[in-house]
Formats: C-alpha cells, structure tokens, sequence
C-alpha cells in the first residue's frame, strides 16, 4: 500500500465523521450515523506538496445500511485541514486551485492511473484544458462543482454507486451529435475496479446564464406573469429536440427506442397504486396534509380514470429529473438543459432504464404547477388567472412541434398518459417534501387536490 493511502486510510475517524457530516452534499442528515472512516483511498499525487488522493468514505449507520462518498483530500506537512495524521494536515482538495488543475490535467492527458485492485481512467473530448482560474460554483446540494477560467465545470459526484453514472452517457450521446442546448460534455473521470465501478466526476463547458428556470418563473409571476409565457414555446422545443435526438440510434443498444410490452401499462399502474398505499397509509397528523388526509381510496380511483387502456409510446433513455430548477435561461436568450443523473432519491440502475419520454414532460408540467403553487403559498404572489394553463398549453405546443411522433401517444391518449406521469411525480415530490423539507409540503398537496378534484 503507497503512503498517501495509507494516510489517508489512518484519518480519524472523529474529525473525519465531523468533516464529512458538516458538508450539504452528505444526503443522509435524518439517519442514525454509527461509524464514519475512509475505506480506500487512490493515488493521484504521490510527490511534491500537497499529495493529492481520491478518498472512499464510507458512512455506516445504526440500521446497518452504508453510503460510500467520493472525497479527494489534499495532505501537507503542519497543522490545519479538517484533521491530521503522522504529522500530515488533511484538509479539502477541492478547495486548493493547485489540486484541482492536476485533477483536471489528468482528465485533459486522458491518464490511467493503476493503484492496488484497480485503475482510474480519465477521459477527454478534446484534450484542451485551461489553466485557471479556479472558483468554487456556488452553493449545491448532493455534488460539488468548481469553474475553470469562466470556461469549463468540474462536477464531482459525491454519493458513490457502481455503474456509470447516466449523466455521463446521456452528455456523450448529446455532445456527440451535437445538440446544442447542453453544456457539452469535454471530460471524465471513473474508477475501474475495486471497492466499485464508478463515474468521479464530468467536465463540461461552463455557460454563462441570466436565471434558472425556477427563478425566472417566480421572478416573472411577481412581475405579473407576462414574460414567461412567451418563453415557454421555446423550452418545449428544446425538450422535443432532445428526446428525438436521444432516440436516433437505432443501433446502440444503450439508446435504442423499444416499443412497451402489453403489460407496461398496468405495471406503471400497479406501481404508482403502491405508492398511493404506502404514502397515505403513513401521512403524519399534520394540518398541511389535511386536504388530502383520507383520500387514498379518491386518489386510486383517479388512477384508474388516467391509467386506462391505450398507447404507451416508445421508451428511451431520457432526462429523468426533469423540472424548472433543470434548465437555464443564458446570457444569449437560449434554454440549456443540465443535470441528467435523475431522481437522486432512486438507485442509479433504475435512474438508467429506458421510460416514456412524456415522465420528463411531465415532470416539467408539476414544475409549472410547483412554481404557481409556491408562488402564491411561499411568496403570497397569486398568479394570474390562467397562468399555468397558459404556460402549459405553450410547452406542449413547442415539445410536439419538435418531438418524434413515433415516441408519444395522440389525442387522448396523450392527456391520460401525461396525467398518469403527473400523479407519479405529484407523490415522488409529497415524498420528498416530507423527508427534506417539511414546510413544502403543502405545495404537492396542492397539486395532488388539483389532479384530484379536476374533471376527468
């Protein structure tokens, strides 16, 4: 074993449990922790100072399960850091320019890097790398991303899970074929071999942007609500071109388009009735969620109005998390989609299956409706009358001005399917709310009351 990694290996555990535990990318804040160490460490800078090594950190807690983190630690002679070990000062990699362009160095000379049981592998578009400077993003949430030079962003995947993460196959395919609404893919980094195979990090090009999509819309209902409306149209294109785009290749059997099976239907069905179950049968007492306490048995009626009979589509790979917060507004007027790791709350081989591309759509119509919902309920805006049938009517025109035919169903088939995608992602963000954030919850409440109580 080299040195570096075995310092690393011999952090403590106490520093190292108060290190990890203090940072917004730690994901499991509600759990019981038992034991914070770090399991492996490889090896990228072995001389000189500061060393440079990519910690595995494994977070155990009391219920026996365990999370593995990518942690890249830099160590120098002295004090300092979050801790030290034989006279070394750990301390965040990431938070030292120096560190982060040998890390990018080795993305842009496409290096191998072999250590005991495994390898990491650096990949490049075109090799070119800038020289700094170096700025962390801004504050996130589950990963950490750094600009280069105002011209390139590194985002380092913190949570470790074994396989390629979708981002980086989704970003390939796109940048490949030139699809100009991303940040392009120029570089990666992954781990070959033992404790997993896994994708570290992406380099993509930094775009410079006026707003999300979420603040632009919340900025423009409290204007009155005009702006965005002309804007929308525009974002439905983009998001047709890219799910046509994302179903070209025939002959990649990553990507190719499948038709659904007869029973893919009534398995979606089964599915979001389960989650109906296990929702409303644990709904805690809580006077935000009394508009909807007790009506589990409406709401599965409602599924079966929306989940009958009727055509599916095709299913390709495609977004998977996919609402305003996603896309960005640029300094050129254009839309560019980001963040294709989808769901963060489902395990990453589920997030790279194949689905109906109307689950994005979807996904994209509840943002409209979370953003009036928050509007009025966290702002005390009320949007104008008819604002997100307007802002809906606008997206779907400009997605099937642009979209495959082939990839989506017609007439009312479109609209069962589109509500079928809504109630599933209306229940995945009631879920979500009452695990992370508590006083939101009343926003999926207010579209789960609209799905509800709307004609059929």
């Amino acid at each position: 074993m080299s040195e570096i990694r075995e310092l690393v290996v011999a952090l403590p555990e106490e520093e190292l449990r108060e290190f990890v535990l203090a940072q917004r990318w730690y994901g499991s804040k509600s759990e019981e922790v038992a034991s914070v160490r770090a399991v492996d460490a490889f090896p990228l800078r072995e001389e000189g100072e500061p060393l440079l090594a990519v910690a595995v950190v494994e977070v155990r807690f009391q219920s026996g399960t365990h999370d593995l983190y990518n942690v890249p630690v830099g160590l120098r002679r002295g004090a300092g850091g979050f801790t030290s070990v034989d006279g070394w000062a750990a301390f965040d990699a990431l938070e030292s320019e120096q560190l982060v362009l040998d890390l990018v160095g080795l993305i842009g000379k496409q290096a191998t890097l072999e250590h005991e049981g495994g390898m990491l592998q650096f990949g490049a578009v075109d090799g070119a790398v800038p020289a700094g400077p170096v700025r962390a993003m801004g504050a996130e949430q589950s990963n950490t991303s750094v600009v280069l030079d105002e011209r390139l962003v590194l985002k380092l995947y913190r949570k470790l899970e074994a396989g390629v993460n979708p981002e980086l196959e989704l970003l390939r395919f796109l940048t490949e074929r030139g699809f100009p609404a991303i940040a392009s893919l120029q570089g990666w980094a992954a781990h070959v071999g033992q404790p997993l195979d896994a994708t570290l990090a992406i380099l993509q090009d930094f775009v410079p942007v006026r707003d999300d999509g979420w603040a632009l819309a919340l900025k423009d209902l409290e204007a009155g609500g005009d702006g965005f409306v002309g804007l929308v149209r525009g974002l439905g294109e983009v998001t047709g071109e890219m799910h046509s785009i994302l179903a070209s290749d025939a002959a990649d059997p990553a990507f190719a388009p499948e038709e659904p099976s007869g029973e893919a239907l009534a398995l979606i069905v089964a599915r979001i009735d389960e989650e109906i179950e296990q929702v409303f049968n644990s709904l805690p007492d809580e006077p935000a969620l009394e508009p909807i306490a007790g009506r589990g048995d409406d709401l599965r009626d409602r599924l079966q109005e929306i989940g009958q009979s009727g055509s599916l589509g095709r299913l390709i790979r495609h977004h998977g998390d996919y609402h305003l917060g996603q896309v960005l507004w640029t300094e050129n007027e254009d839309w560019v989609v980001l963040d294709f790791e989808g769901e963060p709350a489902r395990p990453l081989r589920e997030r790279r299956h194949k689905r109906s591309p109307l689950r994005d759509v979807a996904g994209m119509l509840r943002s409209f409706s979370y953003a009036a919902s928050a509007s009025e309920l966290e702002h005390g805006v009320e949007p104008p009358p008819g604002w997100e049938g307007q802002v809906r009517s606008e997206f779907l025109a400009g997605y099937l001005a642009k979209v495959d035919p082939a990839l989506v169903p017609a007439d009312a088939s479109l609209e069962r399917r589109l509500r079928l995608f809504e109630l599933e992602k209306a229940l995945y963000e009631l879920h979500y709310e009452l695990g992370h954030r508590p006083n939101w919850v009343r926003v999926p409440v207010a579209g789960i009351l609209q799905l509800l109580d709307e004609p059929a």
